[in-house]
């Protein structure tokens, strides 16, 4: 294996309850019963990363963790933004 190659996948830092300076937390901007939680919820309890993990392979830059991605185009399409320029 060349130099700087990588086997290894690598995903981008994903942490749901990351505080920020201002605003103090992400939580803090998303109502209690806001539709997002619910997706978040339920894919969570899906337990699919064995799955994600099964079917890639390393190398390259990291990535965005594909569970985060899920629950984005989840929430989009059941919203009704189906054009991948909207949601980004």
């Amino acid at each position: 294996m060349s130099r700087g190659v990588s086997d290894k996948i690598t995903y981008k830092p994903y942490n749901q309850g990351g505080q920020w300076l201002l605003p103090p937390s992400l939580d803090e901007l998303v109502p209690q019963n806001h539709f997002a939680r619910i997706v978040s919820k339920t894919v969570d309890e899906l337990e699919i990363e064995e799955a994600f993990a099964r079917n890639t392979k390393g190398g390259g830059a990291s990535r965005y963790n594909p569970v985060m991605l899920l629950k984005v185009m989840i929430y989009c399409y059941m919203t009704g933004i189906y054009s991948s320029r909207q949601i980004a």
